[in-house]
């Protein structure tokens, strides 16, 4: 198993339009061999700098299932207007993959 998660840094008072990216956008991941499943994580809000933690997580039976995702037409497509909502972070997303050690 891999687990792919992105976090990212919202600004606080852009919630409500990242919140709305995410459940609006067409991702085609069930399209994908190995992908297993997917979750927008909301963390904790810090009041001093105004961000708001998230991280989206996807659960793929291998690390090829998940780096076969990267290159695919799907990915393109679901990651291509990406760049026009900028205004919405503080920061670029930071990427952390996962390899199960153990689990059941």
């Amino acid at each position: 198993m891999f687990i792919a998660m992105n976090r990212f840094k919202v600004k606080t008072d852009r919630q409500v339009e990242f919140e709305a990216v995410w459940k609006g956008r067409d991702s085609r991941l069930a399209e994908l061999p190995g992908f297993k499943g997917f979750h927008l994580l909301k963390g904790p809000v810090n009041e001093d700098d105004g961000i708001t933690l998230y991280a989206s997580h996807t659960v793929w039976a291998s690390r090829e299932d998940f780096l076969a995702w990267t290159k695919s037409e799907q990915f393109r497509d679901a990651h291509r207007n990406a760049g026009g909502n900028k205004d919405l972070y503080a920061g670029p997303p930071q990427f952390e993959g996962f390899e199960a050690v153990e689990g059941a």
